[in-house]
C-alpha cells in the first residue's frame, strides 16, 4: 500500500496507463497545432519552415497508434481498454441523467469509466483511424487509385474540425476537474472522489473488468 492509499487515496492508473496517455496527447496536440499552422492562413504566414511543420504533421499522425501498441504489454492497460469497450445498462442510465441535467452521484452510476468517456474514447480511436487512413491517401497518391485525393482532402479537413471541437470540449472538462487531473498526474484519486463519481468501480475494488453488456463497442 502506498502512502497516498494510506491517507485515503486510491490508484486510479499506473504508469503505464498514464504514459499511454501523455504521449497519445502530445502526438494529438503536435497534429492538431501543426495543422491550425498549415491550413490556417494567419497562422501560415507566421511559419518560414512550411516542409518542416508538414513532416511534422505527418510523422506525429503515422506515430499515433504507436503508444497504444506498447501499452498492450501492461495487463492495467488492457483491462482498461476492456472496460472502454463494454457498455453497462448502468451507463445507459448515466447518459439519461445527463440528458435531463441530473447531477447527483445517485443518479450518474459509473465503473471506472463513465459513459460520456467511453463514448468519447470510441469516437476519438475511429476517428484518429479514419484521419491516418485519408491522410496516407494524400501522402501516397497512388496507394487507392480509386479514391481521388480531393476527396481524402475533404474527408480529413471536415472530421479535423470535429475532433479539434471534441478534444476541446475533453480538455475543458479535464479543467473543470482537477481531482480526474491529479489521477492521471499522479495515478492516484482521493476516495471520496472516487465514491461519488465512479461508485461501481470503487464498489469492485479495481479487480477487474465492469460486467459484460451491450452497446456500441461490443456486442
Amino acid at each position: 500500500m502506498t502512502s497516498t492509499e494510506r491517507r485515503g487515496g486510491v490508484r486510479r492508473f499506473t504508469r503505464a496507463e498514464r504514459m499511454v496517455h501523455r504521449t497519445t496527447a502530445t502526438l494529438i496536440l503536435l497534429c492538431t497545432t501543426t495543422a491550425a499552422f498549415l491550413y490556417i492562413g494567419p497562422l501560415a504566414q507566421l511559419v518560414g519552415q512550411r516542409n518542416i511543420v508538414a513532416t511534422v504533421h505527418e510523422w506525429s499522425g503515422v506515430l499515433l497508434p504507436v503508444p497504444v501498441l506498447l501499452g498492450l504489454f501492461s495487463p492495467a492497460f488492457r483491462a482498461d481498454l476492456r472496460r472502454l469497450n463494454r457498455f453497462a445498462p448502468y451507463d445507459r442510465r448515466w447518459l439519461s441523467a445527463v440528458r435531463r441535467g441530473l447531477t447527483a452521484p445517485a443518479d450518474r452510476p459509473a465503473g471506472k469509466f463513465n459513459a460520456g468517456q467511453k463514448l468519447y474514447a470510441g469516437w476519438i480511436a475511429g476517428a484518429v483511424l479514419v484521419m491516418m487512413f485519408t491522410g496516407l491517401l494524400m501522402w501516397f497518391i497512388h496507394l487507392l487509385p480509386a479514391i481521388s485525393r480531393t476527396s481524402a482532402i475533404f474527408v480529413h479537413d471536415v472530421l479535423a474540425w470535429a475532433i479539434a471541437a471534441v478534444l476541446a470540449g475533453h480538455i475543458r472538462k479535464a479543467f473543470q476537474d482537477p481531482e480526474a487531473r491529479r489521477g492521471m498526474r499522479t495515478g492516484h484519486v482521493d476516495r471520496d472522489w472516487a465514491d461519488q463519481q465512479h461508485p461501481r468501480w470503487l464498489a469492485r475494488n479495481d479487480n477487474g473488468p465492469e460486467p459484460k453488456g451491450s452497446g456500441p463497442f461490443r456486442s
